[in-house]
């Protein structure tokens, strides 16, 4: 049996989780100095999460003709990225149509982002025992900002993002470059991540795969700590 000797975390509900959308759409509104009715912003929050506007949140209940296309290939670009999740917001009326783009800018800060409860004492586990540990997210921006402000960064040793590379999960492209990016054999690595299809697909390099659930930070307190039974 193969010794586990690098893990490879996916980023959005599986390291940190985003912000709710009300959340996101009242920092977006206090910094912008735009002034909404407390039930016009619920209103408004509830439809974007609808609309799948927020990245890292719940993904569209209706994804528009004109954005399919972009939808399929948001995380092999940052400017597919933009377009994709600021044409989505726009489904929704807002009072200004600057906030669209100051929702985007919101949701790739560290004021947006949380960490899992376990996330830091699995990552400091892992690390003192010499696992290679590295992050593999679809994403169309730097993460690594989120994570240094966080105090994650310090215990990861390689971040493959999707955008810089032009490719997503599941392609076992991503997961072999992820592989090779901690310098172990793809049978020595542990994927984890909360989506069973994009991260599952590290199978089909031979790395084994531990699914996480995507749950609000409060209902997911010890999710990742049984990465430390399998790894070492």
């Amino acid at each position: 049996m193969t010794v586990i000797e690098g893990v490879l975390f996916d980023f959005s509900g599986t390291l940190l989780r985003v912000e709710s959308a009300e959340s996101w759409l009242r920092a977006a509104l206090t910094a912008s100095g735009t002034a909404m009715d407390e039930a016009e912003l619920t209103r408004s929050a509830a439809a974007l999460e609808r609309a799948g506007a927020l990245p890292g949140g719940s993904s569209p209940v209706e994804i528009p003709a004109d954005l399919a296309g972009l939808w399929e290939i948001r995380d092999r670009d940052a400017r597919h990225h933009h377009a994709l999740y600021t044409g989505l917001g726009r489904q929704v009326p807002l009072p200004e149509p600057e906030l669209y783009d100051a929702l985007y800018e919101r949701s790739r800060t560290a004021e947006a982002w949380q960490p899992y409860p376990d996330a830091a004492e699995v990552l400091d586990r892992l690390h003192r025992r010499g696992i290679r540990i590295g992050v593999l997210s679809n994403i169309g921006w730097d993460l690594r900002p989120v994570l240094r402000a966080h105090g994650l960064e310090r215990y990861v040793d390689s971040c493959v993002l999707s955008y810089e590379h032009g490719l997503q999960k599941p392609d076992p492209q991503l997961f072999a470059l992820a592989c090779r990016e901690l310098g172990l054999e793809p049978a020595a690595v542990l994927m984890v991540g909360d989506d069973r299809t994009a991260d599952g697909g590290a199978t089909a390099v031979g790395c084994s795969f531990m699914p996480v659930d995507h749950l609000p930070v409060e209902r997911r307190p010890a999710g990742l700590r049984p990465v430390l039974d399998l790894v070492g």
